[in-house]
């Protein structure tokens, strides 16, 4: 498996043969007012040939109309499906809904989805299109959680946990989001992870590497660019899986070797 970091939460997630593509946003500003803070880490013309795209909710930093309108319309486009039905009225005819707890087959990857607790609804008034979805990749040897946008909640973890600890077998990567929180803003974590969340997810997820995004691209009304990551290097050293815990630059990659079965065993035996 190969993860390169491109940006805020777009990640190139390359697993076997197939390769997707998260929440594609490539662009300068976000809105009309935030300016982009460091280059993708790829651009958008020197993408590989993608095999689907993952799109979590309708929020601007996550569906990008920018971006997807410079993307090939050949590639599957998964998505809630209120939010995959008002894409394809607006053009995009390759997008293909997937509900919470559906899943799909591309090549040799299973797709779940599951519910995010997160209003990803794009306007104030669209409740309607307020489905996230977290996306969960199973290519057999090798898994990869995507969690888009989302509170910690007691269920959080429960795709993982049925799909592949009740299988018998281990996460590879968690793909975690991290937000500041603001002091003045207390029901951030209602629908979003702070540093300290995430690394509690981390552990409920028993994934052997977390890469954290949705940091040191846009700089936020209410936080910079950088205050979140800043905050999660904080936490690190007292967190006893700090070594485990993946920063990635813009651009940087993280190359992961499918675990054999008798060693996964090895390394998860008591003692």
């Amino acid at each position: 498996m190969r993860i390169t970091y491109i940006g805020h939460a777009t990640l190139l997630i390359e697993l076997g043969d197939r390769r997707f593509l998260t929440d594609p946003n490539f662009d300068d500003t976000l809105g009309r007012f935030l300016p982009r803070v460091s280059k993708p880490g790829i651009a958008l013309s020197e993408l590989p040939e993608l095999d689907g795209i993952l799109l979590t909710h309708a929020h601007a930093d996550h569906l990008s109309f920018r971006s997807l309108a410079l993307l090939p319309r050949n590639i599957p486009l998964f998505a809630p499906p209120a939010v995959a039905t008002w894409l394809i009225r607006l053009g995009y005819s390759h997008a293909r809904p997937l509900p919470a707890d559906g899943q799909v087959g591309v090549g040799d990857v299973v797709i779940h989805a599951a519910a995010a607790t997160h209003e990803g609804s794009r306007y104030s008034v669209d409740r309607w299109r307020s489905a996230a979805n977290m996306y969960l990749l199973d290519g057999g040897a090798e898994t990869c959680f995507f969690a888009g946008d989302t509170g910690l909640m007691p269920d959080t973890d429960r795709v993982v946990r049925e799909i592949i600890h009740d299988t018998g077998r281990e996460l590879d990567v968690a793909l975690l989001p991290i937000g500041y929180a603001p002091w003045w803003k207390p029901g951030f974590r209602r629908g979003h992870l702070s540093a300290a969340d995430a690394l509690q997810l981390f552990d409920r997820l028993r994934a052997r590497y977390f890469i954290p995004y949705h940091w040191g691209t846009f700089n936020h009304v209410t936080s910079g660019a950088y205050d979140a990551i800043n905050r999660l290097k904080s936490l690190l050293p007292a967190y006893r899986r700090r070594t485990d815990v993946r920063i990635l630059e813009p651009g940087n990659v993280l190359e992961h070797r499918p675990v054999q079965a008798n060693e996964q065993r090895a390394n998860t035996a008591p003692g």
